[in-house]
């Protein structure tokens, strides 16, 4: 028998993956679209990469289908805009606007080390 809340282990890591995901999603949209008050970013330009990047994968990573790779992909991605974009306005995430990179570079990389867990595509039918 497991100690605590940690019965709920799954359930939580599926909530986390799909959280981050859908916030990842989300600032794709922003790039690709315009939505949620963004800025279309032209698809030729590094912006409009790193819109198209999120739009794709962000989905992938909330239902856990092809979720190592996926994840792997978009925790470089993350890491990438937090050098290119943050880095260069401070030394700390909390100075320079880099904190949801960072979180989200080392969230993806825990996900993509765990795979999609129970609660996902990837593992149905465990």
């Amino acid at each position: 028998m497991r100690p605590g809340l940690s019965r709920l282990g799954e359930l939580t890591y599926a909530a986390m993956r799909i959280v981050a995901a859908l916030i990842y999603f989300c600032h794709g949209l922003q790039k690709v679209f315009g939505a949620f008050g963004g800025h279309v970013m032209p698809l030729t330009s590094l912006m409009g990469v790193a819109g198209l990047i999120e739009t794709i994968l962000g989905p992938l990573i909330a239902i856990g289908l092809l979720t190592p790779w996926a994840a792997f992909i978009g925790s470089g991605e993350m890491a990438a805009a937090y050098f290119k974009a943050h880095a260069p306005r401070g030394p700390l995430p909390i100075e320079n606007g880099g904190e949801l990179a960072v979180i989200l570079c080392f969230v993806f990389l825990y996900i993509a080390t765990q795979g999609g867990g129970r609660y996902s595509v990837d593992g149905r039918g465990r």
